[in-house]
This record gives C-alpha cells, sequence and structure tokens, in this order.
C-alpha cells in the first residue's frame, strides 16, 4: 500500500486582517489562517456568484498586457516539463487579461476546456480597483519592529481555471489568501530538497526549480526517496476566505479545485535588498566551488560553516568591534562596498 501524507497545517482560527499575532510571522511552521479575508468584497461576490466576480476583474483591468500560461490540451493541468525536461509543457505568452478572463467565464461549466493561467501578476499594476478594496495593510507590530525596505510586501494575483503548480519553494515569506475556488497545499520542510528530486535550475516555470515527482502517482523506482518526503510533508485545504502562511524557503505544491480560481498572496522579505539574494551566492558557488577536489571542497565548507552558517557572532568575538570589517554588521555603504569587489572580481 502506497503511503500518503496525513499530516495536516495546524490551523488558527479567529485571527482578522486588522491584527495577525507576531508569532505567525515569526513561525517556522506553515499556518492556516481560517477566514482571514472573508470579509473582503471580492471574496463574497465570488461565493455568490462567480460570473459576477470576473466582471468585477474586467472592470478593474487597466488593459496592460500580462504573461499567461496557455495549457496545450485539455491532460495538461500540471504545470511543468515535457518528458525530458528540455522544455515547458504549457506556452507562455503576453495577452490582454480581460480576454482570457472572458474565455474563463464562457467555459465555467467546461471542466475540459485546456488551462488558462494568469500566474503571479502584480495586482497594484492589472486591478488597482481590486487591490484598494481587498488589501492586506501589513500594519502590524512585527513589522513596524521589522521595517520592509520600500512599501508594502509585493502582492500577486493568481487567476484560472483547474491547476497544478509543482512543489517549489520561494526566497520570500509568503501569505497566500484564497479568494475564490477551493485549493490544496502540499508543503515539505526545506531540509527535504533531495528527496523532492528537483528539476533544472535553468528552466523554470516561475523562477524556481519545481519538483520532477507526480505526487498523485509517483514513480518510486525513479524517484525511490520522495517516499522519506512524505513523512514529512503537510497537507493545507483552503477554502474561500481562508489564508496561508508559508515560511520563506518551504516547499510547496498548489492544486486548484474549480473550475475557476483566484488567489492573492503577499511576498515579504526583511533582508535588506541592497544585501542581494541569496540565490547568486549558489549560482557562483556553481562556478567557483562545486568541482574542485573533495577536500578542497571540505575545506570550504568548514570556513563556511565558521563564518555563514555557524554560531552568530562566533567568527567576530575575539576582535575588536573597529577591526571587524564585515565579520560585524553590515551597513549600506559596506553593501555597496562588497558588490563593487565582487563585481571587479568577477569581470576580470
Amino acid at each position: 500500500m502506497m503511503k500518503t501524507i496525513t499530516k495536516n497545517v495546524q490551523s488558527i482560527s479567529d485571527i482578522t486582517a486588522d491584527y495577525i499575532p507576531e508569532a505567525i510571522f515569526n513561525s517556522e511552521q506553515p499556518i492556516i489562517l481560517k477566514g482571514l479575508i472573508k470579509h473582503w468584497p471580492l471574496v463574497q461576490t465570488a461565493l455568490n456568484n462567480t460570473q459576477s466576480a470576473i466582471k468585477t476583474l474586467i472592470q478593474s483591468d487597466t488593459q496592460k498586457p500580462a504573461p499567461v500560461y496557455f495549457g496545450h490540451n485539455k491532460q495538461t493541468r500540471r504545470l511543468g516539463y515535457n518528458h525530458d525536461c528540455s522544455k515547458l509543457n504549457f506556452d507562455i505568452k503576453q495577452t490582454n487579461l480581460t480576454q482570457i478572463l472572458t474565455e474563463l467565464m464562457d467555459n465555467l461549466a467546461n471542466p475540459d476546456y485546456p488551462v488558462r493561467y494568469i500566474a503571479s501578476n502584480i495586482l497594484q499594476i492589472h486591478f488597482p480597483d481590486i487591490h484598494q478594496q481587498n488589501h492586506l495593510s501589513f500594519d502590524y507590530p512585527y513589522f513596524q519592529q521589522n521595517p520592509l525596505e520600500g512599501a508594502d510586501p509585493l502582492t500577486g494575483i493568481w487567476i484560472g481555471n483547474q491547476t497544478l503548480s509543482p512543489c517549489h519553494w520561494d526566497a520570500q515569506s509568503n501569505i497566500a489568501c484564497c479568494v475564490a475556488g477551493k485549493r490544496k497545499f502540499t508543503l515539505f520542510p526545506p531540509d527535504q530538497v533531495e528527496n523532492l528530486y528537483p528539476g533544472p535550475l535553468e528552466l523554470t516555470p516561475g523562477g524556481q526549480p519545481i519538483t520532477l515527482v507526480d505526487f498523485d502517482n509517483p514513480d518510486f523506482e525513479r524517484f525511490p526517496k520522495f517516499a522519506n518526503a512524505i513523512e514529512h510533508g503537510q497537507i493545507a485545504e483552503l477554502e474561500p476566505g481562508d489564508a496561508i502562511f508559508i515560511p520563506c524557503m518551504w516547499w510547496h505544491q498548489v492544486e486548484t479545485q474549480d473550475t475557476f480560481n483566484i488567489l492573492i498572496n503577499y511576498w515579504w522579505n526583511s533582508f535588506a535588498k541592497s544585501r542581494g539574494q541569496a540565490i547568486n551566492v549558489l549560482q557562483h558557488a556553481f562556478l567557483s566551488l562545486r568541482d574542485r577536489p573533495k577536500a578542497e571542497k571540505q575545506a570550504w565548507k568548514h570556513l563556511f560553516d565558521y563564518y555563514i552558517f555557524g554560531e552568530d557572532n562566533l567568527a567576530a568575538q575575539h576582535l575588536a568591534e573597529s577591526s571587524r570589517g564585515v565579520l560585524g554588521e553590515i551597513d549600506n555603504l559596506q553593501s555597496r562596498q562588497l558588490r563593487a569587489m565582487l563585481l571587479n572580481k568577477l569581470n576580470r
């Protein structure tokens, strides 16, 4: 008998969008925020009449073209790769969103209609009225104590018919709000990466590598370690009006379960943007570290553990503050100096 994921994500009720406790933002586990956005006008409209919700989106559309995913046929619900990962199994085209919304409205009763997926478009740019009327302000003590660089978190909107976005990670924390249609999230902690068999880094559906494992029909001969991942997985099933907090770097698969679905999500990272993205370190490591002799790589691993991954300030404790340089607190000036030095070295 095939093992299945049995653990459910923790669910918390009686939390409103006016106040989200700091413990949620600090959580290292995903949390369902039951009914967080049930008061949103668009949620209520969609619950009463799906066509009315689509018309509300059309009325708010700024008519700016945006990338839309087009499935090749009615069988393509999983947005991933072809058989050898040489290309994606769907097309991405810059398209008028009202056109796509009209297609979706005309095919609400057609479960076989090919995928049409408006993926991760910035809400303020494409649907500003929706943003104004359906919005988390993030005016919480956590963000007052941990200010972001810039204004609010990045706000994305995801609209489509029945789709499956394979398991992937994001380099930001995330609150995903289920506005219309039911959604199922399957989540794994970051340490399960080797058990999830990520695809290529260069070719990705949305910017991050995705698992090659079909969770509904896993091939354990090809992906035997996925059996270990199952033991660490968690399931979250969201109704319209619910939201889920997903910690930074957690793997998550997102499956929509109705013929029309809307999700609005918020990504943020309190780490200073001037310090750059951590993925750059990984990419540079492929170039500079991965293919060195084993003993040499092990020596570098010790240095990284000491300077980067070890106890905070361990490497600087024996130095006077005036002598710590980058081993101490890095300010904006030092950030710029480091970036300039790295650019100079990479351009040699």
